[in-house]
């Protein structure tokens, strides 16, 4: 289970003080552990795959959020 050490690593990580060009490397890097974790999931119907996987998403809408900033203004 390499995913869900690198999963459990990406939700550490601080996000606090990032360029725009560390977000969307983060960002990039969110999609892929989501899309992998599904993978295995699709296969095993873990619980705790689905979990991590919503804990990354929740963290990867922040930093798009972030990314896109406020457009209604």
């Amino acid at each position: 289970m390499d995913l869900l050490l690198k999963a459990e690593e990406f939700e550490k990580r601080p996000m606090s003080h990032m360029s725009t060009s560390d977000r969307v490397q983060a960002s990039r890097e969110a999609k892929d552990l989501v899309l992998s974790i599904n993978e295995i999931y699709k296969k095993t119907k873990d619980s705790k795959l689905m979990e991590a996987m919503k804990r990354i998403t929740v963290k990867k809408k922040k930093i798009d959020k972030r990314l896109k900033g406020n457009l209604s203004v």
